[in-house]
């Protein structure tokens, strides 16, 4: 007892001690009791109607989106895929998993593995090792777009810092007529067809098409029909007097969205799988790949039904408002029945500013501060955004350089020893004119080149990376790019408008609460820095998270410590002869 008591007068003078111990048992609970949460997917072609029009989507199981992941911090998650689409190849990234001791598992063709053939069955294996929201996605050509999507739900081993009654989960995604083929081939035609504005916003999985105007505009009616159950509208129920955790995640393929409760004012708790500040919002700005938490009293007026809606900023949007409803137990209104008002219509699609607010309004919870980001980085890569022309053909580029895909992973190369499998001479880490570039102007843009070059980065550096957007191509015009990388975290250390200038702006750089993420939004003419550690041995895309962007080339590739990549397995690399070619 005396020694018990010493100790407990110890933590309580060092309540610091005492907030680790806690932290230290909680995960030692969590690892105890991990346990493997097996899933068995296949992956096909299914004639589906999510917007009440029939078209062909990429399926699991049969359905889109997938099913809902959900385990335990400390699991391991076992997915086994076979690849039944019979003339197309799969690879599954899983959105936000680290994939600490497991890069093979990361799931993104000529990168880390080689894609799934058609027939062939896969095993990804991975540790989720961080409680939060999260997704899963096609990493193989632009499948994402066509409905092979899904979220991951990992709960906390200890206590998060907000409380909440019951929770559901918001998975929103835009959606084309077009098949994904008739998109690509757009994109690599001269000149360029763009995949234009979607024709619907989907709510998990369901929107509403105006059948009325497909006819009209002299489709086929039978494909469009209203009375689909593929696109009944989606309900969210509620308890009058209850607080509600709304997990909200963008799988969007162009679209940057702006999503709001209405009548119920939402406080922002987590993005990307870390607690923030709280801050209350009456909508939100999401960017495709991220990942929000949102808390919600429901005490409004039972006897009425609300809109939750989605709606395109940053684009002159095209497409309708995409909606469905929360109902409220007890009340008089229908669950199914439409709210009385007309659907939000969201902020001003061009209020760049407040959307540069809302981001920067995101930091860090006080009580969850992740360790504080390095002082300095020993290494920093300023990627500009182009747009550029390669044999007549527009592209995007970083540093006047146009990514693509090796042949063989990057992975098995560099693990193997396979030399000529890609560009050993590594891109540009700054632009030309880096300091007198004029960011509003239309630039000239002389033919990129393009190249499969990769970062290699020393194992436990600190790398800063600064995202400049500028103008595109055709004048007054430049796009938000939602940034996405693989195998880490990082800190946002700050956003900016115009030229960035790395002398004056890394002095106001945030360096006491940065937020966390694995997702960022560089808005137009502006500029975003972020500072990862690279201590995750593999190689790890970075990439703008628009289907149609990276298909033009808007990536790059880092490669850290591959030495301490364990043994492969032999699924990863089932494309590569024993020479080092392709099959």
């Amino acid at each position: 007892m005396r020694g018990g008591g010493a100790t407990m007068e110890l933590l309580g003078a060092n309540p610091r001690l005492l907030c680790c111990l806690f932290l230290c048992f909680f995960s030692s609970l969590a690892m105890s009791q991990a346990k493997t949460v097996h899933e068995k997917w296949d992956i096909s072609y299914h004639f589906k109607s999510p917007d009440c029009v029939r078209k062909l989507a990429v399926t699991v199981n049969g359905g889109t989106p997938g099913p809902t992941i959900r385990a335990a911090q400390g699991d391991t998650v076992v997915v086994t895929v076979k690849n039944s689409l019979m003339t197309e190849n799969v690879a599954i990234h899983w959105h936000g998993i680290r994939q600490i001791g497991t890069p093979w598992a990361d799931g993104t063709e000529g990168v880390t593995q080689c894609p799934i053939l058609p027939g062939e069955t896969f095993e990804y294996r991975f540790v989720v090792d961080r409680p939060g929201t999260y997704m899963y996605h096609a990493h193989y050509g632009m499948q994402r777009s066509a409905g092979l999507n899904g979220m991951i739900i990992v709960s906390p081993a200890e206590p998060e810092p907000f409380s909440y009654d019951g929770e559901h989960d918001v998975f929103l995604n835009d959606w084309w007529h077009k098949s994904t083929y008739e998109q690509a081939a757009g994109l690599a035609s001269v000149p360029i067809e763009w995949v234009g504005e979607p024709k619907s916003l989907l709510i998990n999985g369901r929107g509403r098409f105006n059948c009325s105007a497909l006819a009209a505009s002299g489709g086929a009616a039978a494909a469009c029909n209203a009375t689909s159950p593929d696109c009944a509208v989606q309900v969210f129920a509620v308890v009058p007097g209850r607080t509600y955790r709304f997990r909200i995640g963008s799988v969007t393929s162009l679209s940057a969205l702006n999503f709001e409760i209405e009548g119920h004012p939402m406080t922002v708790v987590e993005a990307d799988g870390h607690y923030v500040k709280p801050f209350v919002v009456k909508n939100l700005n999401i960017y495709s790949g991220e990942t929000y938490s949102v808390l919600i009293k429901a005490d409004q007026d039972p006897n009425r039904n609300y809109w939750l809606a989605s709606n395109v900023v940053s684009r002159k949007p095209s497409t309708p408002t995409g909606t469905a409803v929360l109902s409220y137990y007890g009340g008089r209104s229908s669950p199914r029945a439409l709210p009385p008002t007309a659907a939000p219509t969201g902020p001003a699609w061009n209020d760049t500013a407040y959307r540069i607010a809302q981001s920067q309004a995101t930091v860090s919870h006080p009580a969850h501060v992740h360790p504080p980001p390095p002082p300095r980085a020993d290494r920093t890569i300023l990627l500009l955004n182009s747009q550029n022309k390669i044999d007549g053909r527009i592209k995007w580029a970083l540093n006047n350089v146009s990514f693509v895909l090796p042949h063989v992973p990057y992975l098995v190369s560099l693990k193997h020893g396979l030399r000529g499998t890609f560009d050993e001479r590594p891109p540009p880490e700054t632009y030309d004119n880096s300091t007198g570039y004029d960011v509003y102007g239309v630039q000239p843009n002389p033919n990129a080149t393009t190249s499969d070059g990769l970062y290699r980065l020393a194992f436990g550096s600190v790398v800063d990376v600064v995202l400049q957007n500028a103008n595109m191509l055709a004048p007054n015009n430049s796009e938000t790019h939602p940034w996405h990388l693989h195998g880490h975290d990082f800190w946002v250390l700050g956003y900016g408008v115009g030229r960035y200038d790395p002398v004056a702006h890394p002095a106001a750089y945030n360096l006491k609460d940065p937020i966390m993420k694995n997702t960022v939004a560089v808005h137009p003419y502006g500029w975003t820095a972020l500072r990862f550690r690279a201590d995750n041995p593999g190689v790890w895309a970075f990439h703008c998270h628009i289907e149609a962007h990276f298909f033009m080339g808007m990536g790059v590739a880092f490669e850290e410590g591959i030495d301490r990549v364990g043994q492969l397995p032999e699924e990863v690399m089932r494309c590569v002869s024993k020479k080092g070619g392709r099959h």
